[in-house]
Formats: structure tokens, C-alpha cells, sequence
């Protein structure tokens, strides 16, 4: 599942994020959500979020149980 829409998206689930720094490398940092930082119920890029270790990035794919 990608991270397009904000709806399929919470505080606590696993995710893998791009951060800005790695958008041209495409490399994956994995963490747990803390906040959602768009606003918007879609983004073509990924819903942006800020994980609890603090980093910053768009929602690239969602890790499922």
C-alpha cells in the first residue's frame, strides 16, 4: 500500500518513509508515525509525516502485519 492518502494513515503505524535528503537516491528510512504533517487527503508524492524519532518525510510505503 502507498502512502497517498492521508485516511489510510495514523499515529502508531509502521511505515517507510523518503526523506528530502535521499528523494533522488529513492532510499527508505523505516519508523513509526508520530504526526501527520499534510493537511490534504491526497498527495501525489506521499502524505508527509514526522516519525517519533523525529525525522521528516513523505510516506512511501506502509508496513502491514
Amino acid at each position: 500500500m502507498d502512502g497517498q492518502n492521508r485516511k489510510d494513515i495514523y499515529p502508531g503505524l509502521e511505515v517507510g518513509i523518503i526523506l528530502k535528503k535521499d528523494q533522488r537516491s529513492g532510499n527508505i528510512t523505516y519508523g513509526v508515525v508520530k504526526d501527520l504533517l499534510t493537511s490534504s487527503p491526497f498527495h501525489s508524492r506521499g502524505i508527509k509525516v514526522r516519525l517519533e524519532d523525529g525525522q521528516v518525510g513523505r510516506v512511501a510505503e506502509i508496513i502491514e502485519d
